[in-house]
């Protein structure tokens, strides 16, 4: 065989995210972008707030020798400074800049904290519907990820992760907002989950972390707050990165910050800075970490995101369709009209409106839209998802 077999498989496998966009490409190409309503991919499209561009353009006019140079590879000291300064507010847990190690965004965090924590066969449990690209991650470093059921409003069900739990397990990996839900777990159900997680470790006799997966935490709707994770659980990591609440994805700047209170926290942080380095990122872009040092707490305006998120929820309510109103992040997660949710996406497809279908998130019967788009592209496509229901109603799909 020319390639790895494991990527052979994950080709075979590949995300129903990209195989939604690239058919958004042909179609584009086909009948015209103005005409193809495209919500498969969550590439937010908010410019970046005029703070981030002034910060860019304060770099280039006045540059520093050796600006463009190595650093250690946890990131400028100055800027971990400052990142655990924010973070220190925003947890109400006192963080210090050796406990933040800057990534190549939030997915080069998470292949961090993994390349650094899992032996192979360990396992990684997370909620579903979960980021696809995760069950990858754990694969990448030995690992099998188990994914466990959540309720019917997305919230945890911590009967269902306490079952899970056994002895090859060595972390719970939680996202909130959740991608695609936009459900926020609430203080409790994470404190409860801590306690959990604290009698299992006994149990095993062996760490359970809580890694939480945070780049949409900026991105929340109706007052609602995330709650802090290091004040639930010592054993915990947060992954994060800019991409969304600044509009940088392409930039791939982010940190991972470790529990002040996390047991073997030197030996686990040491790991984590190996392993930033032997994964090839070898430091976070120095360009970026620099920009982002005089960025903390600067964000997008979310209330433009909730006014798309209320558009697209009063329209397909309107239609007949049955979801859970997203508290953050911007996706809305539906229930398909019809069991079978590939069959539901195509025929929206057919409508030139692209989504992608539950299970490509481990949860079928249920299709993500993506509704980080222009406003046009949300009330141009209602007529489209109301015509497919009333096919569907009329018994002709």
């Amino acid at each position: 065989m020319t390639i790895a077999k494991n990527i052979q498989t994950i080709l075979e496998q590949a995300s129903w995210i990209r195989k939604m966009f690239e058919e958004g490409a042909r179609l584009k190409a086909e009948h015209g972008e103005q005409n193809v309503f495209d919500f498969s991919l969550g590439n937010p499209n908010l410019d970046p707030p005029a703070a981030f561009h002034e910060a860019l353009a304060r770099l280039v006019k006045g540059p520093e020798s050796g600006m463009h140079g190595y650093m250690p590879n946890a990131g400028y000291p100055a800027v971990r400074e400052a990142v655990a300064g924010f973070v220190s507010q925003e947890q109400g847990v006192d963080i210090s800049a050796e406990e933040i190690i800057m990534t190549c965004g939030a997915a080069g965090a998470l292949n961090v904290i993994f390349k650094a924590i899992l032996d192979p066969g360990e396992e990684v449990l997370t909620p579903a519907p979960y980021f696809v690209e995760y069950g990858f991650y754990v694969a990448n470093h030995g690992g099998t990820l188990k994914t466990v059921p959540t309720r019917s409003d997305f919230s945890l069900d911590l009967e269902a992760i306490e079952q899970a739990i056994g002895p090859n397990t060595k972390a719970v990996l939680i996202n909130s907002p959740n991608n695609p839900s936009g459900q926020v777990y609430s203080e409790q159900s994470l404190r409860d989950l801590g306690g959990l997680l604290e009698r299992a470790g006994q149990r095993f006799d062996r760490t359970l972390y809580l890694i939480s997966d945070e780049p949409y935490r900026k991105i929340v709707f109706d007052g609602t707050v995330v709650p802090s994770l290091f004040s639930v659980y010592p054993q915990s990591i947060m992954a994060t990165s800019y991409s969304k609440d600044l509009s940088i994805p392409g930039e791939r700047i982010g940190f991972l910050a470790v529990n002040p209170r996390a047991k073997n926290k030197q030996t686990l942080l040491g790991a984590m800075t190996l392993a930033n380095r032997i994964l090839g990122y070898v430091n976070a872009p120095a360009l970026m970490q620099r920009a982002i040092g005089m960025l903390q707490g600067t964000a997008v305006d979310p209330g433009l995101y909730q006014k798309k998120r209320d558009a697209l929820c009063d329209g397909l309510a309107r239609c007949g369709y049955e979801f859970t109103t997203p508290k953050g992040a911007f996706y809305l997660f539906p229930k398909s009209p019809i069991p079978d949710d590939v069959a539901f996406v195509k025929a929206l497809q057919k409508e030139l409106v692209l989504t992608v279908p539950g299970r490509g998130f481990g949860t079928p019967g249920y299709f993500r839209i993506a509704f980080c788009v222009d406003d046009d592209t949300i009330n141009n496509a209602l007529p489209a998802f109301e015509r497919v229901r009333r096919h569907i109603d009329g018994g002709s799909l």
